[in-house]
């Protein structure tokens, strides 16, 4: 932004600057500027402003909650930082600036603009007071049609100005009704809301969903919830790392009632998915709480007006629905402006057309508890630092309204997930055991999920997660895994298996990868010959952790856990004596 504006004050393009940007954080009560990436990790907001020597033109950011008044404080914290940035490039313009070339605009011949004016202004002023948007559009378009039939051979080639005075005329009307009457285009006033509906579960197989509607704005979202290998991998000048949460905005053509290709996300969809994903970040409760990937998808079913912020309402719900522990309702509104002179109208919640003719666009998201996310834009040079205040606090108390109308619906996170979503345990092992359950190639791993249905991901750090829609596979593949990384436990009881036979004992593997020695001397009360005469290789046999050598090695028992025989056997038991260990 700072070297755009620089580039154009110096050059001899015309341009109403120069402007400059900053980035603000806020640390317990400190204001952080153009705060590091360390920084920002700790800090409570992440807000971008830009503006004039005299006011604020954008702004754009997120926030832990934050209040309206920290909000207004950091702008102007902001604002007077900005302000030495302009001195800098004043200088710079003083120093190398070149004069400014000389243009003319398209200029409407005046007689058409009376013209126009005196066959249509009546018609246009009945057209825009028309509530349906459709309709209204339909009308308009037909007044232009009209215009430029009758004024055809008058006036030859002016179907693009004809458009574009009435254009105007629209806008005339619609702020004068505005500023004069405080009436707005679908008959509101100028703080009301648009009718809202909440409602939930509508997608039965989906893990969540929600469908919200403000007035002709609709959005549909559902929430999936996926594993640890559903996150999105993302590389950036910052690096590489995965986002476990996610959320998209589609907007398809329909849904302004027009017909065009369906292709990729474009600018404006990425914009406003970005802004929505940023409003619920914060409330998303972390992996150590809640270890699920999660992705939400808004589609744009109809709109008039503040999609972004429709979708903000509808994700909240739909997370809410899937069962995810936020920490609070998220809701957003938009406000706007009208601006003459010194008459100034601030809007709650407005509509399309409000923001085409209206001054500015300020989208504010947040909880009861406050701000998560905003971002504003205007088409004046800038506005006063009164002007943000007031519409502030009227986002708030419009904010509060649709909370109250969500909270009706859904207040609170369902106690569990869907049924449909796969079930996810956690667990930790030692770092070295690792490669013992990875097994050679991952042939050991590669068995486990062969056997459960599940699927399986092991961190560096030792941490495991197991996911599976059905709960018993998943903790037989936790059991598995146990078994694989449990540490023996002296006097603990096992059910190995014979591995091989040897003159003095039996191999006896007691855990998978952990295998002990059974002396032929513990395997009876009485004195037996050959191993063979009781033990087979692959023969299930109950044994006794007895001692585990300073080397590791295992010493185990079937003899401790067998009834202690009567009569000859226990005579003869007791004048036998044992060889010695052969190693």
């Amino acid at each position: 932004i700072i070297g755009a504006s620089a580039a154009l004050s110096i050059s001899d393009i015309p341009f109403n600057g120069p402007i400059a940007s900053v980035r603000v954080g806020k640390t317990a009560d400190q204001y952080l500027l153009n705060p590091t990436f360390s920084q920002l990790e700790k800090s409570e907001m992440d807000m971008v402003i830009a503006g004039s020597k005299d006011s604020i033109i954008m702004v754009e950011g997120s926030a832990n909650q934050i209040e309206e008044k920290d909000m207004v404080r950091a702008l102007e914290f902001a604002h007077e930082e900005l302000k030495k940035i302009i001195d800098l490039q004043e200088q710079l313009i003083n120093d190398c600036g070149r004069p400014k070339r000389q243009y003319a605009p398209i200029i409407v011949p005046e007689e058409l603009k009376v013209k126009i004016k005196e066959l249509s202004f009546d018609k246009i002023q009945n057209a825009i007071q028309i509530q349906e948007k459709l309709i209204r559009k339909q009308a308009i378009e037909s007044i232009i049609t009209e215009l430029q039939e009758a004024l055809q051979e008058e006036f030859p080639e002016s179907e693009f100005q004809i458009s574009n005075v009435v254009a105007n005329i629209q806008k005339e009307i619609m702020r004068k009704m505005i500023i004069e009457q405080s009436q707005r285009l679908d008959g509101r006033g100028l703080t009301d809301i648009r009718p809202i509906t909440c409602e939930v579960g509508i997608l039965p197989r989906a893990h969540g969903s929600a469908l919200f509607t403000r007035g002709q704005t609709q959005s549909l979202a559902a929430t999936t919830l996926g594993t640890k290998i559903d996150e999105q991998k993302i590389e950036s000048l910052e690096g590489e790392f995965f986002k476990r949460y996610m959320l998209h905005y589609n907007f398809p053509p329909f849904s302004v009632g027009e017909v065009r290709p369906l292709r990729g996300p474009g600018r404006r969809e990425i914009g406003h998915g970005c802004l929505a994903e940023r409003a619920l970040k914060l409330v998303i409760p972390p992996e150590s709480d809640f270890p699920y990937t999660i992705r939400i998808v808004s589609d744009i079913l109809e709109s008039n007006g503040s999609s972004s912020m429709a979708t903000v309402c509808a994700a909240s719900l739909s997370l809410m629905d899937a069962g995810v522990p936020i920490k609070a309702s998220v809701a957003g509104i938009a406000m706007g402006l009208v601006k003459e002179n010194e008459r100034v109208a601030i809007l709650t919640d407005i509509l399309g057309d409000e923001d085409h003719m209206g001054d500015m666009d300020f989208k504010v998201a947040g909880t009861s508890s406050g701000i998560t996310a905003f971002q504003m834009d205007v088409k004046i040079p800038g506005i006063s630092f009164d002007i943000l205040r007031t519409a502030l606090e009227q986002a708030k108390e419009a904010r509060n309204v649709v909370l109250d109308t969500m909270n009706a619906t859904l207040s609170k996170p369902r106690p569990e997930i869907s049924k449909y979503a796969p079930r996810i345990l956690t667990m930790k092992i030692p770092c070295e055991y690792i490669g013992t359950v990875i097994g050679p190639g991952g042939k050991t791993i590669r068995e486990i999920i062969d056997k459960t249905g599940v699927t399986i991901d092991i961190e560096d750090n030792g941490s495991i997660v197991i996911a599976s829609t059905n709960e018993a596979a998943a903790q037989e593949a936790k059991r598995l895994i146990e078994q694989l990384t449990a540490e023996p436990e002296v006097g603990k009881t096992y059910v190995g298996k014979v591995k091989r036979v040897l003159n003095f004992g039996a191999i006896v593997e007691i855990m998978p990868g952990r295998e002990g020695l059974l002396h032929i001397s513990e395997i009876e009360h009485h004195r037996i010959n050959r191993v063979e005469d009781v033990l087979k290789v692959g023969d299930e046999v109950i044994v006794k952790l007895l001692k585990i050598e300073p080397d590791g090695k295992l010493d185990l028992s079937r003899r401790a856990l067998l009834a202690k025989p009567t009569g000859r056997f226990e005579k003869s038991s007791s004048k036998s004596s044992h060889p010695s260990r052969r190693k």
